[in-house]
């Protein structure tokens, strides 16, 4: 019974303190009027994310050798690219990248 109750309590935790992490930023600066030149340099930081995310998935690393191009993740990317130019919408081009990807992996 005691490592359940261990596991229950670090899972409670865990939970409390991402809700935190995620809240406490907006609980904080509720009331704060951030200088504009941080409003501009925080606005590119959800691409910057996705980018890095996009990038470090087209690659597969080997040891001792250079990372080479996940074929898969290519192809899918390029109607999702041009989804992403055509809609601007966020719904759309999550379901495009992931209809594309999982055609792909059908297809091949």
């Amino acid at each position: 019974m005691y490592s359940f109750n261990f596991v229950m309590l670090t899972i409670i935790i865990c939970g409390l303190v991402t809700l935190l992490s995620r809240i406490l930023p907006f609980i904080l600066l509720k009331n704060v009027n951030l200088p504009q030149p941080l409003v501009e340099y925080l606005s590119f930081v959800p691409v910057v994310i996705m980018s890095a995310l996009w990038i470090s998935n087209l690659f597969v690393q080997h040891l001792g050798h250079f990372p080479s191009v996940n074929w898969t993740n290519l192809l899918a990317s390029l109607p999702t690219i041009i989804a992403a130019i055509l809609s601007k919408n966020l719904l759309v081009i999550v379901l495009v990248g992931i209809i594309s990807l999982a055609l792909i992996q059908v297809i091949l």
